[in-house]
């Protein structure tokens, strides 16, 4: 199996809810997880489970979500994954996100880094 069949493997388990499930498959023990517009870094595979959870618990309701474009650079074992996720967040309302994650594979199949893209607060106004 390729990269690029890794990935949307992994997305069909997360949008049949096997988020979980989809995570302790495809991430490495040592995995980073970045968060460019934050700066925040998460080193390793406990700290990003915690994240998940977190995730789960601050979110009241998921109203949908899709993946648009997927891509990768096998030799390099690059993928990219364009998404989308509608929710409303305990004490924050409704929201609707886009980002970009670019993930980075190892030999074994798993993600050892993953870059997560996207803009904080409203968009820039055009014109």
């Amino acid at each position: 199996m390729n990269c690029k069949q890794r990935i949307t493997e992994m997305n069909k388990m997360m949008a049949q809810g096997k988020v979980m499930e989809a995570f302790e498959k495809y991430y490495a023990e040592d995995c980073e997880i970045i968060e460019k517009p934050t700066g925040e870094v998460r080193k390793g595979k406990d700290a990003q489970r915690k994240a998940i959870k977190d995730w789960f618990e601050m979110t009241q309701e998921h109203h949908g979500g899709s993946i648009g474009a997927i891509t990768s650079d096998e030799d390099s074992k690059v993928t990219m994954v364009q998404s989308t996720t509608d929710v409303t967040m305990k004490g924050q309302g409704r929201m609707k996100m886009e980002e970009v994650a670019v993930q980075h594979w190892n030999d074994d199949g798993q993600i050892v880094k993953e870059e997560f893209y996207y803009q904080l607060g409203p968009p820039p106004q055009m014109g």
